[in-house]
């Protein structure tokens, strides 16, 4: 069985074929999703998409999205994570985090939606799901100041000083589509160095598709179409991990499986039940 910590299954971009999505995802062995919602609209739909098809959410404002956001936001989230805080399905407070690659975003505005999130998270004691584009140490600062219930680092492509420092404060590190390109050589030197423990596989679908999907800068360029990743791919994405550990597939899906359910610790009791039905 697979688990994809990271699928933004209520995006748009699924809107025309979910079901076939979600079908596929199923037919590869990918049985659990967790849909990290990214803005205030889009909490019911993510919440909604979890209990339609059996997979997990988390709530929280991104980075990328706190300029359109206001305080009265972070109101709303801490109201629904109080509606919602018995709901098995919420594992999280995510997708948050610090962006400082993306151009136009207010530093001290990021900052400060990110630090009460942390706060919301400490509140509920809930596991966070971290975006880290070139901002690893300022989100390790804030989780210094304000200590959470660990949660997955997204898409790492840090230092490995900086991957131990997650780890050390109770994170997993997410790998995905970026393991698939020989070029990312710090990223897939990480996955083979680190612990076992410390590793957790997304798909971050419909973004960052593996080398398989991706179309270069000049196919774009002519005119074909942009590339929409999906769960199903979780499995392929998985070989490069498991060539670069030396693993089978078996043992690659059990051990980031295990893992995200520690980082993710209400995943546990939703995977029982899968076993059970």
């Amino acid at each position: 069985m697979w688990i994809d910590s990271h699928c933004h299954l209520d995006a748009p971009e699924f809107d025309a074929d979910r079901d076939a999505v979600v079908a596929r995802a199923l037919d590869a062995g990918v049985s659990m999703l967790v849909i990290p919602a990214v803005a205030a609209n889009e909490w019911d739909s993510a919440r909604e998409q979890a209990h339609r098809y059996g997979f997990a959410y988390a709530l929280g404002i991104h980075p990328l999205y706190v300029m359109q956001a206001g305080e009265q936001d972070l109101a709303l989230l801490a109201a629904q994570l109080a509606l919602h805080r018995d709901d098995p399905r919420l594992v999280a407070v995510g997708e948050i985090g610090l962006d400082f690659f993306v151009p136009g975003l207010d530093p001290q505005r990021q900052q400060f939606f990110y630090t009460e999130q942390l706060k919301l998270a400490r509140r509920f004691e809930l596991p966070v799901i971290l975006h880290v584009r070139r901002s690893a140490d300022r989100l390790l600062a804030g989780l210094n100041r304000l200590p959470v219930r660990g949660g997955i680092a997204h898409a790492f492509n840090g230092s490995e000083q900086q991957a131990r420092r997650f780890v050390d404060l109770g994170f997993k590190l997410g790998f995905g589509g970026t393991l698939t390109f020989e070029r990312s050589l710090q990223i897939r030197r990480l996955a083979a160095e680190l612990a076992e423990t410390d590793l957790v596989l997304e798909t971050d679908a419909p973004d960052i598709p593996p080398h398989w999907l991706y179309k270069t800068a000049e196919q774009r360029a002519s005119g074909e179409s942009s590339v929409r990743n999906e769960p199903a791919e979780l499995p392929r994405l998985a070989q490069s991990l498991a060539t670069l550990r030396g693993w089978t597939l078996a043992q690659t899906a059990a051990i980031t499986s295990a893992n995200a359910s520690a980082a993710l610790p209400r995943l546990a009791a939703l995977l029982a039940g899968l076993h059970a039905a």
